[in-house]
């Protein structure tokens, strides 16, 4: 059975310039680097960056992202750094809970949320979305 979110594997086109934006911009521990990888870390989850063969195809607009856990008292702070680096918006929040939606530099969609699974339940339950339905 599965007991938690294990990784995440990001294919990157520059591998340097990926490294420096999950480390130093969006503030992920670097643990190890090769010729054609890296692992950085986030308590529990690891991220693994791939250099791919070739260029990363362009983002296509679907919804689909990859959402990290951030305190409301370093949201502001957080964004604010990364905005100055040139880094884009791709959505603005409409959920539940704080949060930046931003682009890494080969285009995936990322969050920064303030919040947890609990916290969108409860807000759900006082305003379900349409057709929604609880468990337990």
């Amino acid at each position: 059975m599965l007991t938690a979110f294990n990784h995440l594997t990001l294919s990157v086109s520059n591998l340097s310039r990926s490294f420096d934006f999950y480390s130093n911009l969006v503030g992920l521990k670097p643990e190890a680097i090769w010729n054609t990888g890296a692992y950085l870390s986030l308590a529990e989850l690891w991220v693994c960056l791939s250099l791919s063969g070739g260029a990363i195809s362009e983002r296509t607009t679907t919804y689909t992202h990859y959402a990290f856990s951030i305190r409301p008292e370093d949201l502001d702070q957080f964004k604010k750094r990364l905005l100055e680096h040139g880094v884009h918006a791709w959505q603005q929040n409409s959920s539940e809970g704080d949060s930046f939606y931003f682009l890494d530099p080969d285009g995936h969609q990322l969050e920064a949320h303030v919040g947890t699974l609990t916290s969108r339940l409860v807000a759900c339950k006082r305003k379900p979305y349409d057709g929604m339905k609880f468990f337990s």
